[in-house]
């Protein structure tokens, strides 16, 4: 058996820990991160990336190497920018803020019609075997249509309002969210499902401190997956059916061959995409700390 010899029960006290007559070298010594594996070389990186593609997409327009009529400099279409944000008769606020403030406001509406109804139903499917048996055939067979092509159904019952984008939108969000949710609650161990019977917890505490907190990683998931959804539906539904927001304002510059504008538009959906995924990597982190970032 091999013994461990501490520094401290030998006359010299710079002696380091060993065993069988081999010094034991701490962890930290051992194995040191690389500095190509460190957040702080990551968060570079992530910096780094953009930054450089604009520069070559700048460096390659100012040459004349790329066709500017297609791909303008990203310098021209700051400018644009710029030049979109300034008040006119027509957009007291700035076309810019107002075609992003549309969007966001038709988005999050949405996505909370979508995202509600779908918690609540998966983590119904989940617990209640019945209610599985009658709505996973209607889902299986509904989710495989592209939520786009139902737009002209909804603008015939709702009519061009508004009310016909949030209703796409939460159409195209409460499949994602559902579907995850299911799935969480049924990936749930069996024993805490199981101790919840044994103290005869209600239907409602079986919903809220089992099933909902058990399934919460995955619905979080869920949530991420409608969001990017809910982006790509209010773009295409705008394209056709608005006369504002910011996929208006990519198809309108498009037909009039305004392509900084375009551009500007394609940049708003970006960031508006963007945003979200930072609002709910902050959500996730609050609620479901013990998971690994």
């Amino acid at each position: 058996m091999a013994q461990v010899e501490p520094a401290g029960s030998s006359p010299d006290r710079s002696a380091a820990a060993t065993v069988g007559g081999r010094p034991i070298v701490p962890p930290a010594l051992a194995e040191e991160t690389p500095w190509y594996r460190r957040r702080g070389f990551e968060r570079l990186l992530s910096v780094l990336s953009p930054v450089a593609i604009i520069a070559i997409w700048e460096l390659g327009a100012r040459a004349g190497v790329v066709d500017i009529r297609f791909f303008p400099a990203p310098s021209r279409i700051f400018e644009t920018l710029l030049e979109m944000l300034k008040p006119t008769a027509d957009y007291p606020r700035g076309e810019l803020i107002t075609h992003f403030t549309i969007s966001l406001s038709r988005v999050a509406v949405g996505f909370v019609l979508g995202a509600v109804p779908g918690i609540a139903i998966g983590l119904a499917m989940g617990l209640i075997s019945w209610v599985r048996a009658v709505i996973q055939p209607l889902v299986d067979g509904t989710y495989p249509i592209p939520k786009i092509a139902i737009l002209p159904l909804f603008i015939m019952l709702l009519g061009i309002g508004e009310e016909s984008k949030y209703a796409i939108i939460g159409v195209a969000v409460i499949y994602q969210v559902l579907i995850n949710t299911v799935a969480g609650v049924r990936n749930i161990d069996r024993i805490y499902l199981d101790v919840g019977k044994n103290f005869h917890a209600s239907r409602l505490m079986m919903f809220l401190d089992v099933a909902l907190p058990g399934a919460l990683p995955v619905i979080l998931t869920g949530l991420k997956l409608g969001m990017g959804v809910a982006l790509l539906v209010i773009v295409s539904a705008e394209f056709v059916g608005a006369k504002s927001g910011i996929g208006y304002l990519i198809w309108s510059s498009w037909q009039v061959f305004q392509i900084e504008k375009m551009y500007v538009g394609l940049l708003l959906s970006a960031t508006l995409g963007f945003g979200s995924a930072i609002l709910l990597n902050w959500l996730e982190h609050k609620l479901v700390p013990w998971k690994p970032r």
